[in-house]
């Protein structure tokens, strides 16, 4: 169990870790190649284009296509990364997403660049709040999003070797490493950030580190706050939660829609086997144009946000 570890100063673009992953598997593995939808840039993919360009495949702004595409070389016993702004791979091509990947089992990567609303200012056709609400309950398909640079790497290292479906939520708001001694990635399990019995802080994704700072603020007054690190949305770490709700009081925190989402998973589990009061810090909808800071700071996504939301909930425990 983690103790009061500090998060590291320094931020890090994760789509520069899955960058560098992407291009040391090629290296081992000949089978992987990458799908994207005019968005080479955008993916970080320059590199990977350099060092194997018969191996990136640019359909043009054509995410139906580009899905399928992927779909078909997986059939063909490649190991295909489509990779794309996460809106529009998720929104435009969800029915290809869902027929000729989850639906059909094959063995394609999605990986969804640009999530949360990390365009900011771009608006509600750019942010991806909706995704993990449509991704959820596609039977076969492992949605993990990555807290760091260095989970990312993990989970795409991962991706790679799994034999099935994956979508790997990557930001690229730059977000500081968890400083968590001898971390190991899996998959369908939660990680300990920080321990407690007061109440527990599940988050994912680029609010992780918010969460525990949170947790850090609410130590200074007497409150042991639990923070996992639901990197799994699916399949969510039941257990984990189960063991959260015996603190008597949840918070949810997560860059994207509660309604679907994280917070939704989790009071899921908690309905059907242990109920408790549970606070989801999220967005609610379509949100107004802004920066991410300000979105951020409107929805409560903040250390301040969560420690509030803590004490909301600690109100309502034991009620």
């Amino acid at each position: 169990m983690a103790q009061a570890a500090p998060v590291q100063t320094g931020l890090h673009d994760c789509r520069e870790a899955w960058a560098r992953t992407i291009e040391d598997l090629a290296a081992a593995d000949p089978r992987i190649v990458a799908v994207v939808n005019d968005s080479v840039g955008s993916s970080k993919l320059g590199g990977f284009q350099k060092k194997y360009p018969q191996r990136l495949i640019n359909v043009g702004i054509a995410e139906q296509t580009m899905v399928g595409v992927g779909a078909g070389l997986a059939n063909g016993g490649k190991v295909p990364f489509v990779s794309a702004a996460s809106p529009f791979l998720t929104g435009r091509s969800l029915e290809q997403v869902k027929a000729d990947v989850a639906y059909s089992n094959v063995n394609v990567k999605l990986v969804g660049q640009s999530s949360g609303v990390a365009y900011g200012e771009l608006g509600p056709t750019h942010h991806s709040i909706e995704d993990l609400a449509w991704l959820r309950p596609l039977t076969n398909l492992t949605v993990v999003v990555p807290s760091d640079s260095w989970e990312t790497a993990e989970a795409v290292k991962w991706a790679a070797e799994h034999e099935g479906p994956v979508f790997l939520r990557i930001s690229r708001m730059p977000v500081p490493d968890l400083a968590i001694p001898n971390r190991v990635f899996r998959v369908g399990q939660a990680e300990t950030v920080r321990d407690g019995d007061s109440l527990a802080i599940i988050a994912c994704g680029t609010t992780v580190h918010l969460a525990a700072e949170a947790a850090d603020r609410l130590a200074a007054e007497g409150i042991r706050a639990r923070v996992l690190n639901m990197a799994t949305i699916s399949p969510l770490d039941r257990d984990a939660v189960l063991a959260a709700a015996e603190t008597g009081a949840i918070v949810t925190v997560e860059e994207a829609n509660i309604l679907g989402g994280l917070g939704s998973a989790v009071a899921e589990v908690t309905a059907q086997a242990r109920p408790v009061p549970i606070e989801m810090v999220g967005f609610p909808g379509f949100l107004p144009t802004g920066s991410v800071e300000w979105l951020f700071e409107q929805y409560g996504l903040s250390p301040e946000g969560i420690v509030a939301a803590a004490r909301r909930a600690l109100s309502r425990k034991g009620a």
